[in-house]
């Protein structure tokens, strides 16, 4: 059990039934020239933004497959190790494009919708490097999904998060697996079905988000994180990603198996031995970031 986990955690990533990437430039809309998503990378540090303010970066159907294709490129390229996800405007995300979910476009189009959120958002948390939510605004619906999906999230004092779509008739069922995980039940219930806001204090109380900060500090305290994430080795983090989440998934007793075994495999890394030598030889650790064996 513990070595398939361990060679999904720092082998090749393939996500089941992906569709294959498009390569060159990002999307466009069909309205306006800007790309709807920027992405650079620097360090180790992808930087992913969402750049449709003009429709609230709305996920709709061309901004999740754009999102989709930045955050599968090069995702098991040594040279990456954490990825951030930001938005430009007051908006993070409305969630779907609702002029996307209308008759007009039928139910294979709605599927289609759908079916690639979902592939989004569980790859947000199948990827080998952590992924960080920076919200400075609105998070509403498949907005607050996404940020629900992340590993870690650092939000402004000003930031809301909401399900309102049990308003306009589409109860937030997808947003409901990722926040329904994050948060507990009762506050989700009442998200759900209210669709009342909840300030980012409120989204910290329950674990929604993982810091908040006045708008000054948001960018310096996620490139903190990000930075630190960066001087870890980089098999280590995706073994322990990969063991946290089947952790979740697993009662008391299976959770404690997977991580004895998997912590013997971690044990067995170069960059395990490394980093138990360096601490022994009270210096700093020199990683490999590669996923080879010390020993059997």
């Amino acid at each position: 059990m513990s070595r398939s986990l361990l060679s999904r955690a720092v082998g090749v990533f393939r996500p089941s039934g992906a569709t294959p990437l498009l390569s060159g430039t990002r999307r466009l809309s069909h309205t306006d020239p800007e790309p709807l998503t920027v992405t650079r990378q620097d360090r180790g540090i992808r930087r992913i933004i969402l750049n449709n303010p003009k429709k609230r970066n709305a996920l709709s159907l061309s901004m999740l497959e754009s999102l989709r294709e930045d955050i599968l490129t090069d995702v098991d390229s040594e040279d990456l190790r954490v990825i951030i996800i930001s938005a430009k405007g007051p908006v993070f995300s409305s969630g779907h494009d609702l002029k996307e979910l209308t008759s007009s476009q039928g139910r294979e189009y709605h599927t289609k919708v759908f079916h690639t959120c979902a592939e989004v958002m569980t790859l947000i948390q199948d990827i080998p490097v952590p992924v960080v939510a920076m919200v400075n605004g609105v998070a509403t619906a498949a907005g607050c999904q996404l940020v629900a999906s992340c590993d870690i999230a650092v939000a402004t004092e000003k930031s809301t998060f909401a399900t309102p779509g049990v308003n306009v008739g589409l109860f937030c069922s997808t947003p409901a697996v990722a926040i329904g995980r994050a948060v507990p039940r009762k506050v989700a219930m009442e998200m759900l079905f209210t669709g009342t806001p909840i300030s980012a204090h409120d989204a910290l109380l329950h674990g929604l988000v993982s810091k908040v900060v006045p708008e000054d500090r948001l960018e310096g305290e996620t490139m903190a994180i990000a930075q630190r994430v960066c001087q870890a080795s980089r098999p280590v983090v995706a073994l322990g990603k990969a063991t946290f989440q089947r952790q979740m998934a697993q009662g008391r007793d299976a959770a404690y198996a997977t991580a004895s075994k998997v912590m013997v495999d971690n044990l067995a890394l170069r960059d395990g031995q490394e980093g138990i030598r360096a601490f022994i030889e009270k210096r700093k650790p020199v990683w490999s970031n590669k996923a080879e064996k010390a020993h059997d």
